[in-house]
């Protein structure tokens, strides 16, 4: 038995040291990672994937725990995605989201995996689709993924996520102008977090007003008011997360969703097997390449051109 089969068989028996060690083989992207994923990706699509983005300050690792802590009084399972900026020296998590939700460690129910975002844009690591998946495989009934929150470039959790959830505290009419392009396409839930702070009936009525730029017969998104700090609002939170996933359900958007996840990721995929390949293939003449770019000999996309070609 190789390593791979003998850690899944371990995980799918309950083992949290084999969960955390096939993460870590998943997310470094080691030969027993893929073979791994390959053996547990039939075993996913069952969990509700909830993503959560917003701007900084917004309370998303506080929401997050709240949530997590609800669905395990309703006794679901959690798994927990949180990603970070990424540390330039050793590419590892900065915050660390771990420390910010240790009312969790001690829950054999919830599973925390902090990921680094290794600079990646658009708010999410690069393999945190297969982090899921594998949490999944692992028979998580829920998997919330906890965005970067650095802004606009904040969308890519809506391809990994089936119902997404757009944070703002209150007082935040300037960031949401910023973000109102990405938000109200992305967003499928909005919620006014510390909503306790003034501000916040004037935040939801500005974020109930951009149902007026959505094209004809798009589901507007619903705004709620929470206080994660104080549990407030989280019961009524999870409740509309489950009426968005039976919303999805009913009107056969789910299985859209779900098929437009698969070929966003298989384009990922390919794009990451395309390079490996394209950068094995041109050796040692990526440095010669780069010299004569260096030296203005060749513009960068023909001397890429030049690698390239056959």
């Amino acid at each position: 038995m190789t390593e791979a089969a003998d850690l899944v068989a371990k995980l799918l028996d309950g083992d949290v040291r084999a969960l955390s060690r096939v993460l870590s083989l998943v997310e470094n992207e080691t030969r027993s990672g893929r073979e791994a994923l390959r053996l547990l990706y039939p075993r996913t699509g069952r969990a509700h994937t909830v993503g959560i983005t917003g701007p900084p300050g917004s309370g998303k690792s506080t929401l997050c725990s709240a949530l997590a802590r609800h669905y395990r009084g309703q006794g679901r399972s959690v798994g927990i995605v949180a990603v970070d900026p990424t540390s330039p020296f050793t590419r590892g998590a900065v915050l660390g989201d771990r420390i910010r939700m240790q009312d969790l460690a001690l829950d054999p129910g919830v599973f925390v995996r902090s990921m680094a975002s290794r600079g990646a844009m658009g708010g999410l690591a690069p393999a945190t689709a297969e982090v899921v998946a594998v949490l999944d495989a692992a028979g998580k009934d829920v998997v919330i993924i906890e965005t970067v929150g650095a802004g606009q470039d904040e969308v890519d959790v809506a391809g990994s996520a089936l119902t997404t959830l757009v944070v703002f505290p209150p007082s935040s009419g300037d960031d949401i102008q910023t973000m109102k392009a990405g938000i109200v396409e992305i967003a499928d839930i909005f919620v006014v977090n510390k909503a306790d702070l003034p501000g916040a009936n004037a935040t939801a009525l500005h974020l109930e007003s951009l149902a007026g730029f959505l094209p004809a017969g798009v589901r507007p998104a619903p705004v709620l008011r929470t206080a994660a700090s104080r549990s407030q609002g989280i019961a009524e939170l999870a409740a509309a997360i489950d009426d968005h996933r039976h919303y999805l359900e009913r009107s056969g958007l789910l299985e859209q969703r779900l098929r437009e996840r698969a070929r966003r990721q298989l384009m990922t995929a390919m794009r990451q097997v395309l390079e490996e390949k394209a950068l094995r293939a041109a050796g040692d003449r990526i440095d010669e390449a780069a010299q004569r770019v260096y030296e203005r000999l060749i513009d960068p996309r023909s001397a890429a051109e030049t690698l390239l070609d056959p």
